[in-house]
């Protein structure tokens, strides 16, 4: 008797989930979602790598190579707090279900270290001087 009470309520009743594909809700305020980097602001200097706590990113400074695995990622924010250049954002966006892996990878111009960009500097400016001095002695 007290079960047909309760069928009854949850036939005439509206259902308690939503159809995911087809009626998405709106994310919380303070939702972290999808982690996107702005690769040409990137410095490439390996703090969101460090302050990640499963290892979802990967950075090789030299290649200037960045790479993130959204598998790994628990949406911490930790890596968006760090980073030094603000170049690394959460968009209040769900990730869809995928039914293969992927990694995420970002190429830019790695950075230059100042003592290697100041010695290739000296040599450009000393060829052209070099060549400046050869056009007046002829």
């Amino acid at each position: 008797m007290y079960m047909l009470k309760n069928v009854l309520r949850n036939l005439s009743g509206k259902p308690a989930t939503r159809l995911y594909p087809l009626e998405e809700r709106e994310p919380f305020p303070a939702y972290r979602g999808v982690i996107h980097n702005d690769v040409q602001a990137c410095i490439f200097c390996s703090t969101c790598a460090r302050v990640c706590p499963t290892g979802a990113i990967t950075v090789d400074a030299k290649a200037g190579r960045w790479e993130y695995d959204p598998f790994l990622c628990v949406y911490c924010s930790a890596c968006v707090e760090k980073c030094p250049t603000k170049c690394l954002k959460q968009e209040p966006i769900h990730r869809k279900p995928s039914v293969r892996k992927f990694q995420v990878l970002r190429t830019g111009t790695p950075r230059v270290k100042k003592a290697r960009a100041d010695a290739a500097k000296a040599r450009t400016d000393a060829a052209a001087a070099a060549v400046k001095t050869e056009g007046e002695a002829d």
